[in-house]
């Protein structure tokens, strides 16, 4: 199965608590990208931008609107994300633990990634899909 653990900021970090440098944070994350790559479930790992440097497309009317972010509640917003390959959530979770430079003000979501055998065979769209999944060695 795979899992996917996003990574928030809550907007509750203590405001005397330690920011790590970058090459402090460049170590500690490379050393826990490296423990999942040897452990074979680490399948991709990102940072995102700042907020500021994304926009929102918001499809409450047509034509969807498109704004400048961050957008709406900006105390939980993703910075990143690790999709992991793992038999069960409960592993999911145990990588999450361990996840470095956490603390008050962080949380990780953890949610299943779907596959093609959770789509019902037969439709045209999800066949096409599947062939193209197959074609690209992702099946």
């Amino acid at each position: 199965m795979k899992y996917m653990l996003i990574m928030r900021e809550t907007g509750e970090k203590p405001a005397d608590a330690p920011e790590p440098s970058f090459e402090e944070w460049v170590e500690a994350m490379g050393r826990f990208n490296g423990e999942l790559i040897s452990a074979g479930v680490l399948i991709a790992a990102e940072g995102l931008d700042d907020p500021d440097q994304g926009v929102v497309v918001d499809y409450g009317s047509q034509p969807p609107i498109v704004t400048d972010g961050p957008y709406g509640e900006t105390k939980e917003l993703f910075g990143g994300y690790w999709i992991l390959d793992v038999p069960t959530i409960d592993d999911a979770v145990e990588w999450a633990k361990r996840v470095p430079l956490t603390g008050p003000g962080t949380r990780a979501e953890i949610r299943r990634i779907t596959s093609m055998d959770d789509i019902p065979a037969g439709n045209e769209w999800t066949e096409k899909e599947r062939d193209w999944r197959e074609a690209t060695g992702q099946l």
